[in-house]
């Protein structure tokens, strides 16, 4: 299994995260120095939540004094195994939101899920006919501007308009809720498929942190697991398509921004992806933060604000570029998850993300929510002061 960062990243960054500590029984925060992850939760701080609300995130953590807790190098996969430190996703009390089809090759795909209906036996001829209708050139088009409202009449007229071109070119970024407070997983640990999926995809994302201001303070990876038969039956069941135990994954850690990594880092980063089936089969993807269709800061701006408020902050899947249409097995058939398919997310600065794939029904239930990590953290004595 791939580090979740490699020793020069580890040098290069200010990386926060959680752990499970067997001695609290709980979670712990932890900076990552000099290949060490030292325990830093404190009144002050007892969640990242409340870490990232402070004036300045970066200057505590630098300042933050705490015992090792264990040894990069000796971090294993977490999988439900209490006995033992193993990384958790980071983030505890904020929403996880999702921005989706802020990609023109990821729209084409949303619009071909919806054309075929879920079956993946019609996506192929689907794709022929869409593109040869869009053509390639959405990509150039700004979401919300006179030219997408032109292409918008155009495709209207020739019958190919879609809920998912709307949110793609429209004025308004689709966000919705990717996973409740408490349950994405995190490097390590196995990610579910809901079991009467027959055609998914991982989605490799960068995940912003954000506060309850508005204010960015850092970027993870993330994996948005996808299930894009149950989509493309109706985009109502949005919620059992992307909501399922085990089905969000974020990490390693969260890079906090500074002088050495910011917001302009994000906007020029690129991700890799590897599938690794237990067949053999292979398969490598990309995805480029260039070319994104909306700015992470207006994505941020269309999630928070007068409209909608996230007093703990949230966490901000910024969508991606990947959409896998190589056939896995029969032709025409396109990419599909296996159970034992090992998922690999790299992007440079914010390290390598691991997940092993597995149906949500087998994955660890979720059982740690808010009401237990506040009686948690009530009883180490890190609340009410």
């Amino acid at each position: 299994m791939t580090a979740p960062l490699s020793p020069q990243e580890s040098a290069s960054g200010l990386f926060v995260g959680r752990v499970w500590n067997p001695d609290a029984q709980g979670p712990s925060l932890v900076v990552l120095r000099d290949g060490a992850l030292h325990d830093i939760t404190s009144a002050q701080a007892p969640t990242l939540s409340a870490l990232f609300e402070l004036e300045d995130p970066a200057a505590h953590v630098r300042a933050a004094q705490g015992p090792v807790l264990a040894r990069l190098e000796e971090i294993e996969g977490g999988d439900g195994d209490l006995s033992r430190v193993h990384l958790l996703a980071p983030c505890d009390l904020q929403a996880v939101k999702a921005c989706g089809v802020t990609f023109a090759q990821s729209m084409l795909e949303r619009v071909i899920e919806e054309k075929a209906a879920g079956d993946p036996t019609k996506a192929e001829a689907i794709r022929a006919r869409v593109t040869s209708v869009i053509g390639d050139n959405l990509a150039d088009i700004r979401a919300g501007s006179e030219d997408a409202a032109r292409v918008k009449q155009t495709l209207i007229e020739e019958g190919m308009w879609s809920q998912y071109l709307e949110v793609g070119i429209g004025p308004d970024a689709e966000v919705f809720t990717k996973s409740p407070v408490l349950s994405s997983v995190g490097w390590g640990a196995r990610i579910g498929l809901h079991p009467i999926s027959k055609w998914n995809n991982p989605e490799p994302e960068i995940v912003l942190a954000v506060t309850s201001t508005g204010r960015i303070v850092g970027a993870t990876l993330g994996n948005d697991v996808n299930l894009r038969d149950i989509e493309g039956r109706s985009a109502l069941l949005l919620g059992k398509a992307k909501d399922n135990n085990a089905s969000c994954s974020i990490g390693p850690f969260v890079r906090l921004f500074d002088q050495g990594y910011g917001l302009d880092d994000v906007r020029r980063a690129e991700l890799h992806l590897s599938v690794k089936g237990p067949e053999g089969y292979t398969m490598e993807g990309y995805s480029a933060m260039s070319k994104i269709s909306r700015d992470p800061e207006d994505l941020v701006a269309q999630t928070v604000g007068a409209h909608h408020q996230y007093p703990d902050g949230f966490m901000l899947f910024l969508g991606t570029l990947f959409a896998p249409t190589d056939d896995r097995d029969a032709p025409g058939q396109g990419f599909t998850h296996k159970v034992g398919d090992v998922v690999e997310i790299a992007s440079e600065g914010l390290g390598t993300l691991t997940n092993t794939v597995d149906l949500s029904t087998n994955c660890p239930p979720w059982t740690h929510g808010i009401g237990w990590l506040m009686t948690n953290l009530a009883g180490r004595g890190l609340l009410g002061r």
